[in-house]
């Protein structure tokens, strides 16, 4: 089975630096596991192994890397290997064949007090049923990894509270997991991996048993951590929606083997096989694309020192009915109409009398299933901003219209 590799960019990442490595990774679950590689190889179903050995062939031969400060998102159907994968990076699965270099350090071959200090030190796990101790506050929860490793009580309290805090949960500290609904136990959970400080989070299905709406916003929550805190994540999912939204690069899986890993534009754009193709095929575009992708030049622009006969000179030569207007350093500070500018250059007004401050912006990352709605309510474009608040682009209803033409959608609903 041949596999795609799509490089990932130092932009994407933050860094190429891998610091996970697997090398031809192979799980056999039974008593016979070279005779069920054998007759694998020999090309025989994995059902007809079943039959034949009794054994279980879960991974066969998975290699990747993951770079620092990535998200790399394991996604398959149930059954596919990706939660087996996942606990055979930190040895809850012992594999049976393949490297596993953490740092590396080949951890297939390290014995069980190296490999436990690595648990304790690189590596947080999340899990779906969010695993706390009932009989434990929240705080204590969150402290429990520091607890093990000895860390005195006030200085592991200390930690778990600024963690808690981090994840919006200050406040709660000795209340109970009972007391807390499935959101917030999540949220306890992700704090609780990341008070050890970990380098790598594990994280398996972790927000598969949420309601769809905590669960986006659980996504956009640990998005925002990823940002502050740079944490090379491995995400287990089986749902592509969430792959897309949160994977720099996404490892499809099917009956224990990768079959495409590539970014998520790359995936959806170039399927390797039918099976990608037909797991891509019904995706929500507007939820994948962001302004970014779909915005154009905020060309042209007023300057805040010019008058209102520079915009309005401006606006005729283009043939448009508002312009955009800068500071110098291309700060944002609103737009002018072309009806608003011809009245100001009547009666000698300045842009700033006339300047509109109130208008709708996003950012180059905000998804277009966000946009639409701005760009349906508003007779304008809507402007793209960076962090630092400089117009960067801007979105029309043609921008949209087009971009998913381009991608094959039918765009009569969105028009």
């Amino acid at each position: 089975m041949s596999i795609i590799f799509e490089q990932v960019s130092e932009e994407e990442t933050g860094s190429v630096e891998p610091i996970i490595r697997v090398r031809n990774l192979t799980k056999v679950f039974g008593h016979d596991p070279e005779k069920a590689l054998e007759l694998y190889r020999a090309g025989r179903s994995k059902q007809e192994i079943f039959e034949e050995t009794g054994s279980t062939v879960a991974l066969i031969d998975i290699s990747f890397e993951v770079s620092r400060g990535e998200i790399f998102v394991l996604m398959g159907l149930s059954g596919s290997g990706k939660s087996t994968l996942l606990r055979c990076i930190n040895r809850i699965i012992e594999p049976t064949a393949g490297e596993i270099w953490i740092d590396g350090k080949d951890i297939v071959r390290i014995d069980n007090d190296e490999l436990r200090e690595i648990r304790r030190r690189k590596l947080g796990m999340i899990f779906q049923n969010f695993a706390l101790l009932p009989h434990r506050t929240v705080l204590d929860n969150v402290a429990f990894g520091l607890e093990i490793q000895g860390v005195p009580v006030e200085e592991r309290h200390s930690k778990a509270r600024d963690m808690l805090q981090m994840v919006g949960l200050g406040g709660y500290e000795e209340s109970m997991p009972d007391e807390l609904s499935g959101g917030m136990k999540q949220r306890v959970g992700l704090a609780r991996a990341l008070t050890s400080d970990p380098d790598i989070l594990l994280m398996d299905e972790a927000f598969s048993a949420l309601d769809p709406l905590i669960r986006r916003d659980m996504q956009d929550e640990l998005l925002e951590l990823q940002q502050r805190l740079g944490k090379t994540i491995i995400f287990v999912t089986h749902d592509l929606d969430e792959a897309l939204k949160l994977g720099d690069r996404i490892a499809l899986m099917k009956d224990g083997a990768i079959v495409q890993i590539g970014t998520p534009e790359g995936i959806l754009n170039s399927p390797e096989n039918e099976y990608v193709e037909k797991f891509v095929a019904d995706v929500d575009l507007t939820r994948v694309l962001t302004a970014g992708d779909v915005m154009r030049r905020p060309e042209p622009v007023a300057q805040w020192t010019a008058g209102p006969r520079v915009a309005l000179h401006l606006m005729e030569e283009h043939d448009i009915s508002c312009i955009f207007v800068v500071s110098r350093q291309r700060i944002l500070r609103g737009r002018v109409t072309l009806d608003d500018t011809v009245e100001a250059v009547k009666r000698g007004k300045q842009l700033g009398d006339i300047l509109i401050t109130d208008v709708p912006k996003v950012t180059t990352t905000t998804p277009l299933s966000d946009i639409i709605s701005l760009v349906v309510e508003n007779p304008y474009p809507v402007a793209v901003v960076d962090d630092a608040g400089r117009l960067v682009g801007s979105i029309s209803r043609g921008a949209i219209l087009a971009a998913l033409a381009r991608k094959g959608v039918d765009t009569n609903a969105t028009a």
